[in-house]
């Protein structure tokens, strides 16, 4: 499945290049209308990221989000600093169907693992972004990939998997933002690994080329961020490439 995805801060529609606030692009569109735009074109998911809630979280954009999920077009994932399990239930109550989980995955599995059990594993969705070091070890980086965190990928999966996890959303930090590809290896070699887990894979797609390259690795999703800001290609391509038409 293809799912677009939308970065929002102070309710304006963004993009971070590799994370960075200070490498912000705004774009002049109104969120809700992105979405009807979506929905339009055939997204049956959206993405969103809340980069005001994820710098402070007493300033999440519940409201403009409920307005988002509030149109019924499609179905919703969001996250950006979730830090508590208020955080996850506030998202739910307004209609977020999986909350994305970051940081606190790797700082915190013990509580994470809790969210899992008690909301059921479709409401949750690990986002994991991963340093690749020159012997191939994938290391996850949290805090806006400020700071590696020192754990692999493959054992914090092998830990949720215990209470069964199911949804990750897996960044190569060296492909986000770039438009250059996304590190099919890496998924190929992931869903091989772990069957079991609904892959959405994300980072570094610029072309339909991108897309189709994407597809021997078995994911199951990709997030389409820069890409159809800057028109690219338009997202009912994306799906019509993803879907083999």
């Amino acid at each position: 499945m293809i799912i677009p995805a939308i970065d929002l801060i102070d309710g304006a529609v963004v993009r971070l290049y590799q994370g960075d606030y200070e490498q912000k692009t705004q774009y002049k569109l109104d969120p809700v209308d992105v979405v009807n735009n979506y929905a339009d074109q055939g997204a049956n998911w959206l993405h969103i990221v809340d980069l005001t809630g994820a710098k402070d979280t007493d300033k999440r954009q519940l409201g403009l989000i409920k307005k988002m999920v509030d149109t019924q077009r499609m179905q919703f994932q969001a996250g950006g600093g979730i830090r508590s399990e208020a955080d996850v239930a506030q998202l739910l109550d307004i209609g977020v169907k999986r909350i994305v989980i970051g940081s606190l995955a790797v700082k915190q599995p013990d509580i994470v693992k809790q969210w899992v059990t008690k909301y059921g594993p479709e409401a949750i969705v690990l986002a994991l972004d991963v340093n690749i070091d020159a012997s191939g070890n994938k290391f996850i980086a949290t805090h806006g990939w400020q700071e590696s965190s020192g754990v692999a990928l493959e054992s914090l999966l092998d830990d949720f998997l215990d209470v069964g996890a199911k949804h990750v959303l897996c960044t190569d930090i060296s492909r986000d933002g770039t438009l250059q590809g996304a590190n099919h290896q890496l998924y190929t070699e992931m869903k091989q690994r772990f069957p079991q887990v609904i892959w959405q894979a994300s980072g570094g797609i610029g072309s339909l080329a991108d897309i189709e390259a994407l597809k021997p690795s078995k994911v199951d999703g990709v997030i389409l961020g820069r890409a159809l800001l800057e028109g690219k290609f338009t997202l009912k391509e994306a799906i019509q490439c993803w879907q083999g038409e």
